[in-house]
């Protein structure tokens, strides 16, 4: 099948529209090697706003042919762009969401790589030095706001969801908006994009020109979660590891909405770091809700976390079923209680440094099928520790789900082989199967083939 498409020239906007000639000599670095591939794919997953479409292998595969370019001008830069997805233009003219996505994605690629990932300031081994990265990249998009109230709700959920469990974020996000919440998500499809859509007329309900919908990706999802429309401030972190810290670090609180193995890698990475000893008093709201439709979803989500580790886990959240308006009080009320905590510490509201996130949450973790043969998957350790395994395990399958270089390692090696004592994998293949068997590991329609085994 062939797809229609646009050539175009666009000119940067805020932040990129004036530059010196050194940071116009880096940025045509761009142009070149390996960052030059990163920043294409980056750019494709934004242009292919609203199509649906959650495969980034296959997102790569439509449009061989598309090509940006980062041309020089007298006054600053341009985007140069072949065979663009024509999904993204309206009469011909790129829509200004997706021009402002376009230039963040500019901004946050070179950021990271040149002032973060190869700059001798920062020691990625060093768990600090991890933290004070994430804060740099969230500081130079201009996401840490001083003297505002804690306000931000990080919602979690699947792309992959059905019509029920969409209209229910739509009116959780509503509620938080009528009581001047802002909303933080993965940026993409489904539950990530109907908690700011109902957030975005709560808003307006309360005549709050300030509503932020801030979307936080990273280069391996953004293809298979495109930037939804209504994101108005987004974020490319360098990895997952560093997108779920900016998540904690800079939400002051969490829902989560029901969806599959990448909600299950949410919810182990918040559970794991809230069960650390250091964390055990931090003030950290999180709900977990959906309709009536999903009460058995998160019956089957509790007696995973009950089983793996442990009844001190369960104490961390609470489950709400169909009941936005309590949501959004909830998590209303924990606002306060996290406001209380940072002034008693004389920590920030923006970001939440008093947080302890050790190294084996930190570190990224490569989902090949020599590291999901080897994870450590028992109780032999501190339940913590625990949790960032299993959290490890999730990603593996959302890598093989969605993520190109995951599609193509199964495409090549076959299923990831994942070992651990009988009473950690009896509770994940049993979790896992009903994922597969509610549609939750792909968007409804398509057709899923598991990437991974469970060897008990």
């Amino acid at each position: 099948m062939k797809y229609d498409v646009i050539d175009a020239v666009i000119s940067p906007q805020g932040q990129l529209e004036t530059l010196s000639q050194f940071e116009v000599a880096r940025i045509l670095d761009t142009n070149r090697g390996e960052l030059a591939q990163v920043f294409r794919n980056c750019s494709l997953a934004v242009l292919n706003c609203g199509s649906p479409l959650d495969d980034g292998k296959e997102l790569l595969e439509r449009y061989p042919d598309f090509e940006i370019e980062i041309t020089q001008r007298q006054r600053g830069i341009k985007l140069a762009m072949k065979n663009a997805p024509a999904i993204a233009f309206v009469d011909g003219k790129l829509m200004t969401g997706i021009s402002e996505h376009l230039f963040a994605v500019l901004r946050d690629v070179i950021y990271a790589h040149y002032k973060i990932m190869h700059s001798p300031r920062f020691d990625m081994n060093s768990t600090v030095d991890v933290t004070n990265a994430v804060f740099h990249i969230l500081r130079n998009a201009h996401s840490t706001i001083p003297r505002r109230e804690p306000n931000m709700v990080v919602c979690w959920g699947g792309h992959s969801i059905g019509r029920d469990e969409y209209e229910y974020t739509k009116e959780v996000g509503y509620e938080m908006g009528l009581r001047s919440l802002d909303i933080c998500t993965g940026c993409g499809p489904g539950a990530m994009k109907g908690p700011m859509k109902g957030a975005t007329i709560g808003h307006a309900k309360q005549r709050s020109g300030t509503g932020r919908y801030l979307g936080i990706t990273e280069p391996g999802i953004i293809a298979a979660e495109s930037p939804n429309p209504i994101v108005n401030a987004l974020i490319i972190m360098p990895d997952i590891e560093k997108r779920l810290e900016a998540f904690v670090r800079t939400g002051h609180g969490v829902v989560v909405f029901p969806g599959g193995a990448g909600t299950a890698e949410e919810i182990l990475y918040v559970l794991g770091i809230l069960l650390h000893p250091k964390n055990i008093s931090v003030p950290f709201p999180l709900i977990f809700t959906g309709p009536k439709c999903a009460e058995n979803y998160f019956k089957q989500i509790n007696q995973f976390i009950v089983d793996t580790l442990g009844l001190d886990a369960q104490q961390r959240y609470k489950i709400i079923i169909d009941d936005p308006a309590r949501v959004a009080r909830e998590m209303k009320e924990g606002m306060h209680q996290v406001r209380k905590f940072r002034e008693e510490l004389d920590d920030a509201f923006y970001f939440n440094w008093s947080l302890t996130i050790d190294d084996e949450f930190q570190r990224p973790f490569m989902p090949t099928h020599e590291n999901m043969r080897n994870l450590e998957l028992s109780k032999d350790q501190p339940v913590h520790t625990l949790a960032a395994n299993l959290r490890r395990a999730f990603s593996g399958v959302v890598a093989g789900n969605v993520k190109e270089e995951g599609i193509r390692a199964i495409e090549e090696h076959g299923h990831f082989e994942l070992y651990g004592d009988s009473e950690i994998m009896e509770p994940m293949d049993a979790l896992l199967t009903a994922f597969v068997e509610q549609q939750r590991m792909k968007l409804p329609g398509a057709e899923y083939v598991p990437c991974y085994k469970i060897i008990k």
